[in-house]
C-alpha cells in the first residue's frame, strides 16, 4: 500500500534513469498522468495532487481569519477565525477561538468554539471551550471539558439544514 514518490525514489540501477548527479533536473521534471493534465509549463503541484491522505492544513497562533473557510481536506485551526469552518476533518486547538458554524466528518475542539458544531464524529477534549449547539451522529465529552448549548443527534448532521426549528405558536 505505501509507496515513494518519483521525486524521492532514487533508482540508479534502473535503465533510463538519470545518473546520481542529476537529481534535481529529475525532481523539477513533473512525471505520470498528473503532469500531462498540468501541462509542461504548469508548476509541479504540492504534495496535495494525491489524493490520498495528506497532512492538514495549519492555521497558525498568530494569525486571525476574517471570513469562511471551506476544504474538503483536514485542517487544524490553532489561531482565530471569524467566520464558518467546513472540512473533512477539524482540530481546533488549545489556543483556538473559533465564532461561527463549524461544520466536518470528525471534529476535534481543543480550544473555544462560539457557534454551532455540526459532525459525524464530535469529541470535546478536556480543554475545550463550547458555547453553541452540537449536532452531531456520535459524540464523546471529555471530562472537564465546557459546554453551554443543547446537543441533538442527527443521523446526517452535515445536511445543510441543521437543526428544525420550531414552528412558531399560531395565533387564532
Amino acid at each position: 500500500m505505501f509507496s515513494k514518490t518519483r521525486v524521492t525514489e532514487t533508482r540508479p540501477n534502473q535503465p533510463g534513469t538519470a545518473a546520481q548527479g542529476t537529481e534535481p533536473e529529475r525532481a523539477a521534471a513533473p512525471a505520470g498522468p498528473a503532469a500531462t493534465e498540468r501541462g509542461a509549463d504548469a508548476p509541479a503541484a504540492a504534495p496535495q495532487q494525491q489524493r490520498g491522505r495528506t497532512s492538514p492544513s495549519v492555521l497558525s497562533s498568530d494569525l486571525t481569519v476574517t471570513g469562511n473557510i471551506r476544504t474538503d481536506g483536514d485542517i487544524q485551526i490553532e489561531g482565530n477565525v471569524e467566520g464558518d469552518i467546513r472540512a473533512h476533518q477539524l482540530v481546533i486547538g488549545e489556543s483556538a477561538t473559533i465564532k461561527g458554524e463549524i461544520v466536518g466528518d470528525e471534529v476535534v475542539v481543543n480550544g473555544r468554539v462560539v457557534g454551532r458544531v455540526r459532525g459525524l464524529k464530535v469529541r470535546l477534549t478536556a480543554t475545550a471551550r463550547v458555547e453553541g449547539d452540537i449536532i452531531h451522529k456520535t459524540i464523546a465529552i471529555e471530562s472537564g471539558a465546557h459546554f453551554e448549548g443543547s446537543v441533538q443527534r442527527q443521523e446526517d448532521p452535515l445536511a445543510n439544514g441543521g437543526t428544525k426549528k420550531l414552528a412558531p405558536p399560531v395565533s387564532g
